[in-house]
């Protein structure tokens, strides 16, 4: 069978799936450039501040720092901007670590639902072609080869389905293992600062 053929024999549902497939490509391109981004100089930021902190006051640490774009810089430029500001320090760093963890796990719910739900889309579609099947016991001898043909057309819905999810779940795999890396980041960057701020009377 051709791609068409394969389509019309999982019936109404494929429809479905081709949404889901195409939204997991979709969330897959948004959350690579959003990831990119966010990991850009990541590590070798974190390791340089320490000797940023010794070496410059808060001014000079902020305009250094005021052009960077990755999760660890977002944190820190809110903690100094804080600071120079006669702002909360503590409550800076939270609300910019909350910001950071929001962007890097937006979306990802949606994975999460489309790996749970296009399994049961494709258990759907392929109950459906087995009804559709067997109703055709009602007709005259010689039909058991079609029963079992409609079936196998049948299980296509389910097939997909497994495809989609197995697609969206390494999707999810992949990126939450890079949500991981950049929250750990993050976090020794938020400790740091308040620590070194801490330390300033800040």
């Amino acid at each position: 069978m051709d791609i068409a053929e394969i389509f019309k024999a999982g019936g109404i549902v494929m429809y479905a799936l081709v949404l889901c497939s195409i939204a997991v490509a979709a969330i897959m391109i948004d959350r690579f450039l959003l990831y990119r981004r966010a990991e850009k100089e990541l590590e070798s930021f974190v390791m340089q501040l320490p000797l940023l902190f010794s070496y410059a006051s808060l001014t000079d640490v902020y305009e250094k720092i005021k052009d960077k774009d990755n999760a660890a810089a977002c944190l820190v430029q809110a903690g100094v901007k804080a600071a120079l500001d006669g702002g909360d320090v503590r409550l800076a760093l939270d609300n910019a670590y909350g910001q950071v963890a929001a962007q890097l796990r937006c979306r990802m719910n949606y994975l999460s639902m489309i790996v749970t739900l296009s399994p049961l889309l494709g258990l759907l579609g392929t109950i459906g072609g087995m009804i559709s099947s067997f109703q055709i016991f009602n007709l005259q001898a010689g039909q058991p080869l079609a029963i079992t043909g409609g079936i196998g057309e049948a299980l296509t819905a389910t097939a997909t389905g497994l495809c989609v999810a197995i697609f969206a779940l390494v999707v999810h795999t992949y990126f939450a293992g890079k949500m991981d890396t950049v929250l750990t980041q993050a976090e020794q960057a938020e400790a740091f600062v308040a620590a070194e701020l801490r330390k300033r009377g800040a």
